[in-house]
């Protein structure tokens, strides 16, 4: 092999280096920016959760309790994601509503209690 290859094959492994830190540099902005908008959203997903609930219990007609099937059909949530957000609020509660023939629980109602 002459001396200008090999001068040739040097800078295309040093090129390859240098794509290379960048790869790993963009990967962990775009890691970090999607982390940042999946917190955002749960965030977000609990806040609608907690001003529904509230805004239910203010109107005084009733406790302000709703089913996970009524929050899913208002909030446009799925039932994962509406559980998710109730755990992760302090100001909501989950209360059974049991069945009258059997006792058993059949529905999870979901309350603000501020």
């Amino acid at each position: 092999m002459n001396e200008t290859a090999g001068i040739a094959l040097c800078g295309y492994y040093q090129l390859v280096a240098v794509a290379g830190g960048w790869a790993a540099i963009l990967t962990a902005i775009v890691a970090v920016f999607g982390y940042g908008k999946y917190l955002f959203d749960q965030h977000r997903r609990k806040m609608r959760l907690i001003e529904y609930l509230k805004s239910e219990k203010q109107k005084n007609e009733d406790k302000g309790q709703r089913t996970i099937l009524h929050l899913i059909a208002k909030l446009g949530m799925t039932e994962a994601q509406v559980l998710e957000a109730s755990f992760q609020s302090g100001k909501i509660t989950r209360r059974l509503s049991k069945d009258g023939n059997t006792g058993r629980a059949n529905e999870i109602l979901l309350e603000w209690v501020g």
